[in-house]
Formats: C-alpha cells, sequence, structure tokens
C-alpha cells in the first residue's frame, strides 16, 4: 500500500515527537492534531497533559524505590534517594535511568535546595534586599519586576527542581518536567526525597 506525502510527513512527525518526549505513539498523534501540525506545540501540549497527571498523582503514597549513587571524576560524590510507589516499577530500566541522570544533574549543579518551597524565608529576604541595593534611580514598579527576575534566577540555580536539565541542549527542560514525565509514562507517583553531595575537600 502506497501512502500519500501527507500520511508520511505524519507519520514522521509523530516518530520525531515520539523521539522528542518519550511519550506513547497516541498521544503523540493527538497532540499532533490538537497542535495542528506544529511540533513545538504538540511538546508543550504533552508537557502540560504530563505535568496534569503528576499533579493527580502526587497525592499518592511513595514508599519504595532506590537509592543511587554518582562519583565524578574521583571528586565529587552523590546520594540520592528517588521514590516510588511498587518495586516492580523501582526496578524498571526507566527508573534506574532517571535515578543516575539526577544524581548527575547534582554533581554537576550542586543544588542547596529541592525546591522553591524549601527556600528559608530569611534566605529569600536577604536575596531581596542585596537586589534592591543594586537597584537605584528606578521606577518601583521596574524594581519589584527586576527582584522578581533575579530571584527566579536565584531559584533556578539554587533549586534542583527548578533546574534546567544538564542533557537538554537548551536545558528548556526542567528537573520537575523531567520527573512530571516519568510519572506520565511509568503510571505513579514519583517523589525526589533527599540527597547529598560531597566534595572532596569541602568541610
Amino acid at each position: 500500500m502506497n501512502l500519500s506525502p501527507d500520511a508520511l510527513s505524519e507519520i514522521s512527525s509523530v516518530k520525531e515527537l515520539r523521539e522528542l518526549t518519550g511519550a506513547g505513539l497516541m498521544d503523540c498523534k493527538r497532540a499532533l492534531t490538537e497542535a495542528g501540525g506544529n511540533l513545538e506545540k504538540a511538546i508543550v501540549i504533552l508537557r502540560q497533559r504530563g505535568l496534569a497527571l503528576a499533579s493527580r498523582k502526587a497525592h499518592r503514597e511513595a514508599r519504595q524505590g532506590l537509592i543511587g549513587s554518582y562519583i565524578h571524576m574521583d571528586k565529587v560524590g552523590v546520594l540520592v534517594e528517588i521514590n516510588c510507589e511498587t518495586d516492580f516499577v523501582a526496578r524498571t530500566d526507566e527508573f534506574r535511568e532517571l535515578l543516575k541522570d539526577i544524581a548527575m544533574q547534582i554533581a554537576a549543579t550542586n543544588p542547596a535546595y529541592m525546591k522553591r518551597e524549601d527556600v528559608p524565608l530569611e534566605v529569600v529576604e536577604k536575596e531581596k534586599e542585596i537586589y534592591t541595593s543594586q537597584i537605584k534611580d528606578k521606577p518601583p514598579q521596574v524594581v519589584e519586576k527586576i527582584i522578581e527576575g533575579k530571584l527566579e534566577k536565584f531559584y533556578t540555580d539554587n533549586c534542583l527542581m527548578e533546574q534546567g536539565f544538564i542533557k537538554d541542549p537548551e536545558q528548556k527542560k526542567k528537573i520537575k518536567d523531567i520527573i512530571a514525565e516519568k510519572i506520565a509514562r511509568l503510571g505513579e507517583n514519583i517523589v525526589v526525597r533527599r540527597f547529598v553531595r560531597f566534595q572532596l575537600g569541602e568541610k
């Protein structure tokens, strides 16, 4: 059976979208249809659905999982615990890959906190004071916008879940997006419970 150029193009787009997002074939097809064939819009749709699914599963208890480690050049070491709902999912290659990716992320970026909600209020207020002292002769509304932008950068630099994924060349995907995608694919709640990073010579 000979396929039309349009059909071949659709198949190619679905395949590309699946490779980019890891979503199922039918999910990719539906997202492309909804996006009118626009690949970037389809990616956004799939990510939004992944986040929605992750939100629905977030209340579910996650007590299984694995503790993973990563050593870089014998100078930096990381231990990280990631939980899921069942031992079956914990033993999958995909879950193990996630564990390794998160450990490598922590080794490379040295986050101080898990998520923005973990940053103590006094730290946030201190950052705001520093930013305010750096801005002079600006209208209050402009100062507020600048501080807001700088604070977002602080969260991106210091909170694991807000960081751009180091394996994403453009780092458009955040770690929380990666977790949401895995929840959508594996069908279970997944939680990065805790981590510790060691660097040779540090106290």
